[in-house]
């Protein structure tokens, strides 16, 4: 199957394929082989599938899958000539898709799985992973699933909200709010900020009172520059994409939708109004 421009995918694009990037901490190419699927069945290696609707499709013997929009997720060499069509799964196009990926898979969680420690003041309310040498710290509240890597510091006196799945080796420190964020390995969001219905890269540091702006004064979807033109995220609410090692200055603000390429920063009080471009 051919893939999906490249283009589309920017920043996000320029250090990883969409198959390497990380969904509650699993790369989709991880998530593809858990289906565990027949000799025969061909994946598109950018397709986000719901396993309830790829049994579906491998007890219909339908010959494809698409999504919604049209887009071939998969498809197998013997088959009748049926089309399956999904509700749910869809194909990873642009950055933002990869918070709908990690807002189904986070949400699926029913087990937790705790390998680090949580302080006795820590309060979690829902399904957490959290990973070995991780620590949630005194005053942590935790408000539906999670996802955390190893060796992480949580905390003191932060709030994480459903959805977020946080990489290995990252700080979410005091006062902060995340919500509904894919937060990649190695990143620092330390202290007095908030960042929702975003995607932070690997080894981004934000300086204190870095505030992601994620909601339209008059409650339209967010539109987002792609390829010289403004594409309808078909998200109301929606953050920031920022690449690797990005690093803000102190009270930084960031418009919704906005986009920050790998490396870029900015200076103490800075307004990011526009898509920032090295």
């Amino acid at each position: 199957m051919d893939e999906s421009s490249t283009g589309d995918f920017l920043p996000l694009s320029l250090n990883r394929s969409i198959a390497e990037f990380p969904i509650g901490n699993l790369p989709l190419a991880e998530h593809h082989r858990a289906l565990g699927l027949p000799d025969g069945v061909v994946l598109h290696p950018h397709a986000w599938i719901v396993p309830s609707e790829m049994l579906a499709f491998l007890q219909g013997g339908e010959a494809s899958m698409r999504d919604a929009a049209g887009h071939l997720l998969a498809s197998r060499t013997s088959g009748n000539t049926g089309e399956f069509l999904a509700s749910a799964s869809f194909l990873i196009r642009y950055p933002w898709d990869l918070i709908r990926a990690n807002e189904l898979h986070v949400s699926s969680l029913t087990d937790a799985v705790i390998e680090g420690d949580v302080h006795p003041s820590a309060v979690v309310e829902g399904v957490i992973h959290l990973g070995a040498g991780s620590r949630l710290l005194p005053g942590v509240f935790i408000e539906g699933n999670v996802v955390i890597g190893s060796n992480c510091k949580i905390g003191p006196n932060c709030y994480i909200r459903g959805h977020t799945s946080i990489g290995d080796r990252c700080h979410i420190g005091q006062s902060v709010e995340i919500k509904n964020c894919l937060i990649l390995s190695r990143t620092n969001v330390g202290h007095l900020s908030y960042v929702g219905d975003s995607v932070l890269g690997e080894g981004v540091n934000f300086g204190a009172g870095t505030t992601t702006s994620n909601l339209r004064h008059d409650g339209a979807n967010h539109r987002s520059m792609v390829a010289g033109g403004l594409i309808d995220t078909g998200r109301r609410k929606f953050g920031a994409i920022v690449g690797d090692g990005v690093h803000t200055g102190i009270h930084t603000s960031i418009y919704p939708g906005r986009k920050m390429w790998p490396g870029t920063t900015t200076l103490p009080a800075g307004i990011v109004r526009h898509d920032l471009v090295c």
